[in-house]
C-alpha cells in the first residue's frame, strides 16, 4: 500500500485533525482584535516643533531649515513636506517602500538626527522636537468624547483633565488629545510704572522671581550616626505665598514686595485651541488607540467609563457624551461582509446539493468550515486583526474552496457508481484528476500571490485579500486531497443505489450534456462562428472602455457618516475670534440637520482634521458633524452636505469655507492636490492664484482651496545702537524687556495635582485681549505703538521708554510657509462629482492649462500628487503584477501540460474574462476603480481553471488512443458538469456582495460584480470556443512543429 493510501486510509488521524483544526479556527476567529481597517504603518512621520512668540519666518529660519537639513541626509526620503506658521514647525517625511526592518532604522536615525539638532542648532525657547510615527491606528481618531460647561472656567479644565488622565489609563488607548483644554499658569503681571518709579526692569523682576521659586537640593549632612538630608523649598503652587515674595529696589535700597509691583494670580495660559458645542464651551478629546487593538472592544470600554462618570457631573452642569466613534462604521462593515459571506456560503451550499445531491454536498460542504478554520487559525497565530480586506479574502474565497473538491468528488462518485470499491475508486479520481485541479488551484494563488507585492498605501491596504485566498486555497487541498478522501474511505460509501433525486439529476445532466455536444458539434462545423464571436466581444469591450461609455472612477469609497465644514480665518486671527466665526457656522449648519439625524456637532478652533493628517493653528475652525447610522428614512452624507452647501458657503465670513467629506477604505489624498515650487515667492503666488481661478472653471471641480494664507501683521523692531549705548543697557537685555512687556517669560514651573503649572512674568500692558477669555482686558491695545510706550528704569537712576532704545516698523507676515522637498511651495486642493469627472480627467484639463500659462512663470515647476499620485503609483504596479501573474501562470501550465503552446491557448481565457468584466460594469453602471482593476487581475488565475481541466481531458482521450475530433467532444462532454458546478459555486460565493444582498458596498461590491461578470463570460466562451481551438491548434501544431524541425536538421549550404 502507497503512503498516500495509508494516509488516507488512516481514519482517526483524519478526524482528530479535523476537529482540532475547527476549533482552533472557531476560537482564533472570536479571539481576533475587530477593526474596519487593518493596521497599516503609512511609512510616515511627522515632526512637530514649537517655538514660542515666534513668526513664521522665524520659525523657518530657526526651525525648519536646520531639521530639514538634518533629516535630508536620511536614505530612501520619497518627499520631505514642512509647514513653517507661527509658534511651530511641523515636517512630514515620508519614506519609500522599504522592509519593516529598514523602517524601523530609518525612524530612530531620524529621531537621532533631529535630538541632536535640537541640543546644538534650534533656539533655547524651542520646546523638544515631537516625532510620531502615522498609522491607521493614530492618523485618525478611534472615539471623540465631548465634555461641555456652563462656562469655560477652572472647574471645565479640571474635569476635562481628570477625564483625560482615566480614559489614557484604560487598556488600548494610545494616546488623547484634548481641544479646548487651556493650561494653568501662575501669572505675574507687573506694572511697567511702578516697576520704573522703584528703579526695577522687567528683568530684574523676572530673575528675583526665579531666585525665589526653587526648590535646591542642598545634599547630605552627617549627624552622628545618621545622614540629613537638606533641602531648600521655595516652589509652591500658591499665588498668594508668591505675591508676599520681595524684589530688592536699588532706587530704594529696600526689598518691596512683589505685590506692590504687580498682580499676582492663578490664570490660564494663552490656549492652542478652543472648543464650543451649541455656543455651550466645550472640552473635546480625540481619542486614538494602539497597534492591533480591538475598536468594539475599546469603544465599549470607553462608553462605560462615560457612562459611569455622567451620573457625577450632570449635578454641576456639565455634560459628557461619545459623540463620535469608529463602532458604528466597524460593525455596519464587518457585519456587511460576514451577512454577505453567510448568504454566500448558502448559496454555494444549495448549488453543491442542486448538481450533486445531499451525500455529496455534505462531503463537499465539509471542506469549507475546514478551509476557513484553517485559514483563521494561521492569521491569529501571526497577529492579524479581522478586517474588511480579511473578510472579502473570505468571500472571494468561499466559491473556490470547493472547485477542487467538488472536481476530485465528482471523479470519486463517478467511478463508485459504476461498481468500484471507495479506496480503489478515490485513488483513481486522484490519479486522473489530481494534477489538473493541483493546476488549477496554483494558477489562482499565481494570480493573487503578486498583488501582495503591490506598493504604495492601496497595496498595503490590500495586501491581506490575496493573503487570505491563497491560505484558504491552500487548505483547501488539503481537505481535497485528505479530508475528503479519508471521509469516503473510511464511511465506505456506496453510490450504486441512487437517492429519489438522483435519477431525476443525472437525467438533467444528461440532457444537458447531450445539447451541449450537439451545440458544440455544430460550432466545430463552423468555427469561423465561434472566432468572429470572440473578437466582436473583445473589440465591443476595448470601445466600450476607449470611448468612456463605462465611466471610470479609480477610488471609489464607502461614505463614513461623518463630515467636516472648515472655515479657514485670516492668518492673523486670534484663536477666540475663530471659534467665534466658526460658531456662526454652525448655528447655520443646526438648520439643515433635521431631528434625530446627527449625533454630534460641535466647533474648534486651533486644529483640522484633514483626510490624511491633523493641522494645527490659530486661524483653522472646523465644525465636525457626526451623523447617526442611516435609516430607511434618513439622507446620505452627501445629501446632508450638498443641501447645506448653497447656504453655508453663501456666509459673509472672513473665513475661507469648505467640505470635508471621509470616506472608509485605503486613505486618500484629495483628487486635485496641485504643488507649485519655485524660489520667487512673488511669481509663486501670482502663479498660484492664476491657477486656482483656471481650475475653479473646470466643471466639476468643488471646495477648491489653497494654503497661501497672509499672516499677522508684524511690529518688527531693530535695537538702536546709540540710544543703547546711552542708556547704559546691553542689547540682550534690551531684547528680553520686550519680550517681557510683550507675552511675558516663562521663568521656572512647578506641579500640582498632576498638572503642569508654569510661572509666568509679564507686562500688564493690556496686550493679551482675547488670549485668555477670563482676562480683564478683553479689547487688547487700540494701537500697537501703545506697547512701546511702556517705561523703563536705567542703571543711572533714570527711566526711558521702550520706543527710545528701538526703531519700529510695521509689516504683513506669512501665514504660513510651505516647503516641499526644500523648495518653497503653495498647494492647491479641490473636490470632484465624480459623477461629472473623474481625477484622471481633472488633472488632465489642469495640465494642459498649466502648459498655457508656464511661459509666464519661467521659474516656478508643478508637481502633480493627491489622489492622482496613488492612482498612477498603483496602475504602474497593476501592470507588472499583471504580467507577473501571467508568467507564474504560463510556467505552471507549461509544467503541466510539457507543451508550449497549450499554455498559451488556455490563456486566451484572460481576455475573455476582461470582455466580461466591461460589459458587466456597463450593464451595471458600475464605474471601472482601482479595485476592479484589482479584480481583473485575480480573475486571471480563477477563469483558467475551466480551460485547464478541459484540455487535460483532452489530451488524456488523446493518449488512450482516440481521434482529435472524439477525443475533444468526448473531454468537453465529460467535463462541461464540473465546469458548470465549479462555475456557478465561485460565482455564487460572490454574487450576495456583488449585488449587495445582505449590504452594499460601493467599494468591495463592484469588485465582486467584476469577477462574477468575467467568470460567467469566460466560462461561457471557454466551453464553446476552447474545444474548437484545442482542435485548430492540435491541426496545425505538428505540421509547423514539422517544418520547424525540418528546417533545423536541414544541413547548412557548403
Amino acid at each position: 500500500m502507497s503512503l498516500y493510501a495509508r494516509l488516507i486510509t488512516n481514519h482517526p488521524l483524519a478526524n482528530v485533525s479535523f476537529v482540532v483544526i475547527l476549533l482552533l479556527g472557531v476560537l482564533a476567529y472570536l479571539g481576533m482584535p475587530r477593526e474596519q481597517d487593518p493596521e497599516i504603518n503609512f511609512n510616515w512621520l511627522m515632526v512637530n516643533t514649537v517655538l514660542p512668540g515666534a513668526s513664521a519666518e522665524d520659525v523657518e529660519k530657526k526651525v525648519t531649515d536646520p531639521l530639514e537639513e538634518a533629516i535630508g541626509t536620511l536614505p530612501d526620503i520619497r518627499f520631505v513636506s514642512s509647514t513653517s506658521r507661527d509658534n511651530s514647525s511641523t515636517i512630514l517625511v515620508r519614506f519609500r517602500e522599504v522592509s519593516e526592518r529598514q523602517f524601523d532604522k530609518h525612524v530612530t536615525d531620524l529621531r537621532r538626527l533631529v535630538q541632536n539638532k535640537y541640543n546644538s542648532d534650534l533656539p533655547d525657547d524651542a520646546k523638544e522636537p515631537d516625532v510620531q510615527e502615522l498609522t491607521t491606528s493614530n492618523g485618525f481618531p478611534t472615539a471623540m468624547v465631548l465634555l461641555t460647561g456652563p462656562a469655560n472656567d477652572e472647574r471645565l479644565r479640571r474635569t476635562a483633565r481628570q477625564i483625560q488622565d482615566d480614559i489614557e489609563r484604560l487598556p488600548g488607548v494610545d494616546r488623547v488629545m484634548a481641544t479646548g483644554q487651556g493650561d494653568p499658569e501662575l501669572r505675574v503681571e507687573f506694572s511697567p510704572f511702578e516697576a520704573a518709579a522703584r528703579g526695577l526692569t522687567a528683568a530684574q523682576i523676572a530673575d528675583a522671581v526665579r531666585g525665589w521659586f526653587r526648590d535646591t537640593f542642598a545634599g547630605r549632612a552627617r549627624v552622628g550616626e545618621d545622614d540629613w538630608l537638606v533641602r531648600v523649598i521655595g516652589q509652591q503652587a500658591d499665588a498668594d505665598y508668591l505675591g508676599g515674595l520681595t524684589v530688592l529696589s536699588p532706587k530704594l535700597g529696600s526689598p518691596v514686595p512683589l505685590s506692590a509691583l504687580a498682580t499676582v494670580g492663578t490664570a490660564r495660559a494663552r490656549p492652542s485651541s478652543l472648543a464650543s458645542s451649541n455656543d455651550q464651551p466645550a472640552v473635546i478629546m480625540a481619542i486614538t488607540k494602539k497597534s492591533k487593538v480591538n475598536t468594539l472592544n475599546l469603544v465599549a470600554d470607553i462608553n462605560h467609563y462615560l457612562a459611569e462618570r455622567e451620573a457625577t457631573l450632570k449635578p454641576g452642569g456639565f455634560s459628557l457624551l461619545l459623540f463620535d466613534d469608529q463602532t458604528v462604521p466597524t460593525k455596519q462593515a464587518i457585519g456587511v461582509m460576514e451577512t454577505n459571506a453567510l448568504i454566500g456560503l448558502a448559496i454555494v451550499l444549495g448549488l453543491c446539493w442542486l448538481f450533486l445531491g445531499s451525500r455529496l454536498a455534505l462531503l463537499i460542504s465539509l471542506g469549507i468550515p475546514f478551509s476557513l478554520a484553517g485559514a483563521f487559525a494561521i492569521l491569529y497565530a501571526f497577529d492579524f486583526t479581522l478586517s474588511i480586506p480579511v473578510l472579502l479574502g473570505i468571500v472571494i474565497a468561499l466559491g473556490m474552496l470547493v472547485d477542487d473538491t467538488v472536481v476530485i468528488t465528482e471523479a470519486i462518485y463517478y467511478r463508485i457508481a459504476r461498481g468500484a470499491e471507495a479506496l480503489a475508486a478515490t485513488l483513481g479520481a486522484i490519479r486522473e484528476v489530481g494534477l489538473p485541479v493541483l493546476a488549477a488551484v496554483s494558477t489562482t494563488i499565481a494570480a493573487f500571490l503578486p498583488l501582495m507585492l503591490m506598493p504604495g498605501i492601496v497595496g498595503k491596504f490590500m495586501m491581506l485579500v490575496p493573503l487570505v485566498v491563497t491560505l484558504a486555497l491552500l487548505m483547501s487541498l488539503a481537505e481535497a486531497y485528505w479530508m475528503m478522501p479519508a471521509h469516503v474511505v473510511g464511511l465506505k460509501l456506496d453510490f450504486t443505489t441512487p437517492s429519489r433525486m438522483q435519477p431525476r439529476r443525472e437525467r438533467a445532466t444528461h440532457a444537458l450534456r447531450v445539447k451541449y455536444t450537439r451545440l458544440l458539434v455544430l460550432l466545430m462545423r463552423h468555427p469561423w462562428i465561434s472566432g468572429l464571436l470572440v473578437l466582436a466581444l473583445f473589440v465591443g469591450a476595448v470601445t466600450l472602455v476607449a470611448t468612456g461609455a463605462v465611466r471610470t472612477q479609480f477610488f471609489a469609497f464607502d461614505p463614513i457618516r461623518l463630515f467636516y465644514v472648515n472655515v479657514d480665518m485670516p492668518s492673523g486671527s486670534a484663536i477666540d475670534v475663530t471659534l467665534r466665526e466658526t460658531a456662526k457656522v454652525e448655528a447655520v449648519v443646526r438648520r439643515h440637520l433635521q431631528d434625530g439625524e446627527a449625533r454630534g456637532v460641535t466647533s474648534y478652533a486651533g486644529v483640522k482634521w484633514t483626510d490624511t493628517e491633523p493641522l494645527y493653528g490659530e486661524s483653522y475652525g472646523q465644525i465636525s458633524v457626526s451623523l447617526n447610522p442611516r435609516g430607511t428614512d434618513m439622507r446620505e452624507v452627501s445629501e446632508v452636505v450638498e443641501a447645506m452647501r448653497g447656504e453655508v458657503k453663501a456666509l459673509p465670513s472672513p473665513g475661507r469655507i469648505s467640505f470635508t467629506q471621509i470616506s472608509g477604505g485605503p486613505p486618500a489624498a484629495k483628487p486635485v492636490k496641485l504643488r507649485l515650487l519655485g524660489d520667487d515667492v512673488t511669481e509663486l503666488r501670482a502663479a498660484a492664484q492664476e491657477l486656482k481661478q483656471a481650475v475653479i472653471g473646470i466643471d466639476g471641480t468643488r471646495d477648491v482651496t489653497d494654503d497661501d494664507l497672509p499672516g499677522r501683521p508684524q511690529l518688527v523692531l531693530q535695537l538702536d545702537a546709540e540710544a543703547l549705548k546711552n542708556s547704559g543697557l546691553d542689547p540682550a537685555t534690551v531684547a528680553r524687556l520686550v519680550r517681557l512687556h510683550t507675552e511675558g517669560e516663562i521663568i521656572t514651573e512647578t506641579r500640582d495635582s498632576g498638572d503642569k503649572i508654569e510661572v509666568r512674568v509679564r507686562g500688564a500692558t493690556p496686550n493679551q485681549g482675547g488670549a485668555d477669555r477670563g482676562a480683564v482686558n478683553q479689547d487688547g491695545l487700540s494701537d500697537i505703538q501703545q506697547l512701546l510706550a511702556d517705561p523703563v528704569a536705567l542703571p543711572d537712576g533714570g527711566t526711558t521708554t521702550l520706543s527710545a532704545l528701538v526703531h519700529a516698523d510695521t509689516r504683513i507676515g506669512s501665514g504660513g510657509i510651505k516647503h516641499y522637498n526644500l523648495k518653497r511651495a503653495i498647494t492647491i486642493e479641490s473636490d470632484l462629482d465624480k459623477a461629472r469627472i473623474d481625477t484622471v480627467e481633472a488633472n488632465a484639463q489642469i495640465a494642459a492649462l498649466w502648459d498655457t500659462m508656464e511661459a509666464r512663470y519661467p521659474n516656478t515647476r508643478i508637481d502633480f500628487s493627491g489622489e492622482l499620485d496613488d492612482i498612477n503609483e498603483s496602475l504602474d504596479a497593476m501592470k507588472m503584477l499583471f504580467l507577473l501573474g501571467i508568467g507564474l501562470i504560463y510556467l505552471i501550465l507549461a509544467a503541466q501540460f510539457r507543451s508550449y503552446w497549450q499554455p498559451l491557448l488556455i490563456l486566451l481565457t484572460v481576455p475573455m474574462a476582461f470582455t466580461g468584466v466591461v460589459f458587466g460594469l456597463f450593464i451595471t453602471q458600475n464605474p471601472l476603480s482601482l479595485y476592479t482593476l484589482y479584480g481583473v487581475i485575480a480573475l486571471t488565475g480563477i477563469a483558467v481553471n475551466s480551460a485547464i481541466v478541459l484540455i487535460d481531458a483532452a489530451n488524456a482521450r488523446l493518449a488512450s488512443g482516440m481521434g482529435l475530433f472524439h477525443a475533444t467532444l468526448y473531454a468537453a462532454r465529460r467535463r462541461v458538469v464540473p465546469i458548470l458546478i465549479t462555475t456557478t459555486t465561485t460565482i455564487g460565493g460572490l454574487f450576495s456582495l456583488a449585488v449587495g444582498l445582505g449590504g452594499k458596498s460601493l467599494i468591495w461590491g463592484p469588485m465582486a460584480a467584476s469577477l462574477v461578470w468575467g467568470l460567467l463570460v469566460a466560462t461561457t466562451l471557454t466551453l464553446f470556443t476552447m474545444p474548437i481551438l484545442f482542435r485548430l491548434a492540435m491541426q496545425i501544431g505538428p505540421t509547423l512543429h514539422g517544418g520547424l524541425a525540418r528546417r533545423l536538421r536541414r544541413p547548412a549550404a557548403t
